[in-house]
């Protein structure tokens, strides 16, 4: 455990080099899902970074396309690209930008960003491997704040109806939209539409490997609720809307680095 967490410390370290040089990105979004992403590359799903589009594969889609950072993070240490071109996100001609594209990307499976989109088209695309009865799974990440999307529960209605149980949604609840919606509890509206719902602890690699590797025999939908904290391992950015899109400076930089180290 100790290993992993250093590793995630490392990839926190370079999305916040990354943003200072860069003066972009949404380092507290990106820092929110980065156990679950690397949960969901190096233990969960079926995939292959040498090829990126292999027919048999599992595929993610990223809704909160602004969390990118984390993603290409992940995606580098996984082996898509190499990690030095994650330096290159924002500049003129980079591959990696504000939002993932898919036409750019190894390894990114929908172009994402608008928020309400990423689950509907989860839906579609799980749909679609149902018809062919193909075993491939797929996992989307949602923020709780585009859950206020009545596109999302449209959506969520058509996967029960479905019978989609080759789709998981992971909701990232840090909870920062709360004051502006309060949501109640998010499992007891998915489990009224029909879902299979967990509640895990969103940083806690063990439980989220656990739980995920159990949802493959569940017959309808998967949804779980990952209690996360925006900004998670940094103090000074934790749940603090005014770093929601803002770069470090310098001095700010240095303190980060420290608490990273």
């Amino acid at each position: 455990m100790a290993v992993i967490e250093e590793k995630m410390k490392e990839l926190k370290r370079c999305i916040a080099q990354v943003a200072f040089e860069r003066q972009e990105g949404h380092i507290p979004s990106a820092y929110s899902i980065l156990d679950i992403l690397y949960v969901l590359y190096h233990d969960v799903m079926d995939i292959d970074p040498c090829q990126p589009e292999k027919k048999i594969r599992d595929r993610l889609i990223v809704s909160k396309g602004h969390a990118s950072l984390g993603l290409y993070t992940i995606l580098a240490d996984r082996g898509y690209f190499p990690m030095e071109e994650v330096s290159t996100f924002g500049q003129l001609n980079s591959r990696l930008g504000g939002h993932p594209d898919y036409h750019k990307v190894p390894g990114v499976e929908a172009s994402t960003g608008s928020l309400g989109h990423g689950l509907p088209l989860a839906v579609g695309i799980a749909m679609g491997l149902n018809f062919k009865g193909s075993r491939e799974r797929v996992y989307v990440i949602v923020g709780d704040g585009e859950m206020n999307e009545g596109t999302n529960w449209e959506a969520i209605m058509v996967a029960k109806e479905q019978g989609l149980s080759n789709l998981v949604c992971i909701v990232d609840y840090n909870h920062s939209s709360d004051r502006a919606v309060d949501f109640g509890n998010m499992e007891t509206k998915f489990n009224a539409f029909g879902w299979e719902t967990y509640s895990v602890n969103g940083h806690d690699q063990a439980e989220l490997k656990d739980t995920l590797t159990k949802t493959n025999d569940i017959k309808r939908p998967i949804a779980i609720i990952a209690n996360t904290i925006k900004g998670y391992g940094c103090k000074m950015i934790e749940n603090n809307p005014a770093w929601h899109h803002r770069s470090p400076n310098s001095e700010e930089l240095l303190q980060m680095m420290e608490e990273l180290a």
